[in-house]
Protein backbone atom coordinates (compact mmCIF):
# COMPACT_ATOMS: atom_id res chain seq x y z
CA UNK A 1 0.00 0.00 0.00
CA UNK A 2 1.23 3.31 -0.95
CA UNK A 3 1.98 5.77 1.97
CA UNK A 4 -0.69 8.53 1.38
CA UNK A 5 -0.29 12.18 2.52
CA UNK A 6 -3.00 14.04 5.01
CA UNK A 7 -2.87 17.39 4.83
CA UNK A 8 -2.33 19.29 7.94
CA UNK A 9 -4.42 22.92 8.36
CA UNK A 10 -1.99 25.79 7.93
CA UNK A 11 -2.85 27.00 11.61
CA UNK A 12 -3.15 23.99 13.35
CA UNK A 13 -3.47 24.61 17.07
CA UNK A 14 -2.24 28.32 16.99
CA UNK A 15 -4.06 30.24 19.23
CA UNK A 16 -2.93 33.44 20.05
CA UNK A 17 -4.76 36.93 21.84
CA UNK A 18 -4.42 39.00 25.27
CA UNK A 19 -6.47 39.38 28.45
CA UNK A 20 -9.00 42.17 25.94
CA UNK A 21 -8.86 39.79 22.92
CA UNK A 22 -8.80 35.99 21.70
CA UNK A 23 -7.60 34.44 18.21
CA UNK A 24 -8.52 31.53 16.76
CA UNK A 25 -8.50 29.62 13.73
CA UNK A 26 -11.85 29.11 12.34
CA UNK A 27 -12.99 25.25 11.63
CA UNK A 28 -12.74 24.03 7.78
CA UNK A 29 -15.36 25.71 5.57
CA UNK A 30 -16.03 25.28 1.90
CA UNK A 31 -15.77 28.50 0.05
CA UNK A 32 -16.61 29.63 -3.27
CA UNK A 33 -15.64 32.75 -5.31
CA UNK A 34 -19.04 34.18 -7.17
CA UNK A 35 -19.19 35.85 -10.24
CA UNK A 36 -22.50 36.50 -11.96
CA UNK A 37 -24.82 39.44 -13.25
CA UNK A 38 -27.53 41.23 -11.70
CA UNK A 39 -30.55 39.18 -13.73
CA UNK A 40 -28.68 35.91 -12.24
CA UNK A 41 -28.86 36.78 -8.35
CA UNK A 42 -32.47 36.11 -7.74
CA UNK A 43 -31.76 32.10 -8.96
CA UNK A 44 -28.55 32.11 -7.26
CA UNK A 45 -30.94 33.57 -4.25
CA UNK A 46 -32.90 31.36 -4.60
CA UNK A 47 -30.16 28.00 -5.01
CA UNK A 48 -28.69 29.03 -1.78
CA UNK A 49 -31.29 29.40 0.07
CA UNK A 50 -30.48 33.21 1.20
CA UNK A 51 -30.30 36.47 -0.37
CA UNK A 52 -27.17 37.46 -2.33
CA UNK A 53 -26.25 41.17 -1.36
CA UNK A 54 -26.35 43.58 -3.75
CA UNK A 55 -25.19 46.75 -1.49
CA UNK A 56 -21.35 47.54 -1.06
CA UNK A 57 -19.69 46.65 2.17
CA UNK A 58 -23.54 43.59 3.14
CA UNK A 59 -23.79 40.41 3.59
CA UNK A 60 -26.49 37.70 4.08
CA UNK A 61 -26.61 34.92 6.36
CA UNK A 62 -28.89 31.88 7.09
CA UNK A 63 -27.59 28.91 9.07
CA UNK A 64 -24.27 28.39 8.64
CA UNK A 65 -23.65 29.81 5.24
CA UNK A 66 -22.91 33.40 4.46
CA UNK A 67 -22.91 35.74 1.18
CA UNK A 68 -20.42 38.46 1.64
CA UNK A 69 -20.28 41.08 -1.15
CA UNK A 70 -16.79 41.84 -2.97
CA UNK A 71 -17.40 44.22 -5.53
CA UNK A 72 -20.18 45.10 -8.37
CA UNK A 73 -20.28 41.48 -9.30
CA UNK A 74 -18.52 39.74 -7.03
CA UNK A 75 -19.18 37.67 -3.75
CA UNK A 76 -17.14 35.33 -1.38
CA UNK A 77 -19.54 32.26 -0.35
CA UNK A 78 -19.00 30.77 3.21
CA UNK A 79 -20.13 27.46 4.05
CA UNK A 80 -19.27 26.76 7.82
CA UNK A 81 -20.90 23.41 7.54
CA UNK A 82 -19.06 22.31 4.57
CA UNK A 83 -22.06 22.17 2.50
CA UNK A 84 -20.71 21.25 -1.71
CA UNK A 85 -21.26 24.77 -2.72
CA UNK A 86 -20.30 23.98 -6.58
CA UNK A 87 -23.24 21.09 -6.28
CA UNK A 88 -25.35 24.08 -5.33
CA UNK A 89 -24.08 26.20 -8.23
CA UNK A 90 -24.46 23.55 -10.90
CA UNK A 91 -28.38 23.58 -9.95
CA UNK A 92 -28.59 27.36 -10.17
CA UNK A 93 -29.60 27.17 -13.76
CA UNK A 94 -28.41 30.81 -14.15
CA UNK A 95 -25.41 32.19 -15.43
CA UNK A 96 -22.25 32.66 -13.05
CA UNK A 97 -18.73 31.63 -12.68
CA UNK A 98 -18.02 29.87 -9.49
CA UNK A 99 -14.93 28.49 -8.00
CA UNK A 100 -14.18 26.90 -5.26
CA UNK A 101 -11.73 28.36 -3.02
CA UNK A 102 -12.02 26.50 0.00
CA UNK A 103 -8.18 25.26 0.07
CA UNK A 104 -6.66 28.23 -1.01
CA UNK A 105 -8.21 30.16 2.36
CA UNK A 106 -7.79 30.11 5.99
CA UNK A 107 -10.34 32.04 8.31
CA UNK A 108 -9.32 33.64 11.77
CA UNK A 109 -11.69 34.88 14.30
CA UNK A 110 -11.10 37.25 16.39
CA UNK A 111 -12.94 38.82 19.32
CA UNK A 112 -13.31 40.58 22.76
CA UNK A 113 -13.44 44.14 23.67
CA UNK A 114 -10.14 44.64 22.33
CA UNK A 115 -10.62 43.23 18.76
CA UNK A 116 -11.51 46.00 16.96
CA UNK A 117 -8.03 47.82 18.14
CA UNK A 118 -6.54 44.91 17.01
CA UNK A 119 -7.13 45.25 13.56
CA UNK A 120 -7.13 48.43 13.36
CA UNK A 121 -3.59 47.90 13.55
CA UNK A 122 -2.81 46.75 9.98
CA UNK A 123 -6.11 47.73 8.46
CA UNK A 124 -6.68 51.32 7.26
CA UNK A 125 -10.29 51.20 6.97
CA UNK A 126 -12.70 52.60 9.64
CA UNK A 127 -13.61 49.30 11.81
CA UNK A 128 -15.88 51.50 14.65
CA UNK A 129 -19.34 49.96 15.21
CA UNK A 130 -21.13 53.50 13.23
CA UNK A 131 -18.59 52.50 10.12
CA UNK A 132 -18.72 48.87 9.98
CA UNK A 133 -21.62 47.40 11.65
CA UNK A 134 -22.60 43.82 12.64
CA UNK A 135 -22.79 42.17 9.13
CA UNK A 136 -20.72 44.17 7.39
CA UNK A 137 -18.35 42.99 5.16
CA UNK A 138 -15.02 43.80 2.92
CA UNK A 139 -12.43 43.19 0.48
CA UNK A 140 -9.29 44.99 2.28
CA UNK A 141 -5.83 44.87 3.65
CA UNK A 142 -3.98 43.59 6.84
CA UNK A 143 -0.75 44.58 7.01
CA UNK A 144 0.57 44.01 3.74
CA UNK A 145 -1.82 40.81 2.95
CA UNK A 146 -5.24 41.57 1.51
CA UNK A 147 -7.82 40.16 3.58
CA UNK A 148 -11.75 39.33 3.42
CA UNK A 149 -13.19 40.82 6.62
CA UNK A 150 -16.59 40.24 8.21
CA UNK A 151 -18.07 41.62 11.34
CA UNK A 152 -20.20 38.75 13.03
CA UNK A 153 -20.77 40.46 15.84
CA UNK A 154 -20.00 43.85 17.96
CA UNK A 155 -16.94 42.45 19.02
CA UNK A 156 -16.18 39.78 16.78
CA UNK A 157 -14.62 39.71 13.17
CA UNK A 158 -13.81 37.27 10.53
CA UNK A 159 -10.23 37.38 8.81
CA UNK A 160 -10.45 35.29 5.65
CA UNK A 161 -7.03 35.43 4.04
CA UNK A 162 -5.22 33.33 1.63
CA UNK A 163 -3.41 30.35 3.23
CA UNK A 164 0.28 31.32 1.80
CA UNK A 165 -0.25 34.60 3.92
CA UNK A 166 -1.82 32.82 6.99
CA UNK A 167 1.51 33.16 9.51
CA UNK A 168 1.79 36.42 9.01
CA UNK A 169 -1.81 37.43 9.15
CA UNK A 170 -2.12 35.32 11.93
CA UNK A 171 1.41 36.92 13.74
CA UNK A 172 0.53 40.50 13.14
CA UNK A 173 -2.54 39.73 14.88
CA UNK A 174 -0.85 38.27 17.54
CA UNK A 175 1.53 41.24 18.20
CA UNK A 176 -1.59 43.91 17.63
CA UNK A 177 -3.56 41.49 20.30
CA UNK A 178 -0.72 41.92 22.70
CA UNK A 179 -0.54 45.62 22.01
CA UNK A 180 -4.54 46.04 22.53
CA UNK A 181 -4.13 43.83 25.95
CA UNK A 182 -2.12 46.89 27.45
Amino acid sequence: MADVAIRKPVLDGRLGGSANVRLTVAPVASRVALRAPAESLAALSSALGLSVPTAPKTSSRAGARSVLWIGPDEWLVIDEAGADLMAVFAGAGALHSATDVSHRNVAIIVSGPGAENTLSAGCPQDLSLFSFPVGAASRTIFGKAEIVLLRTEEDTFRVECWRSFSDFVFGLLAEAAGDAGH
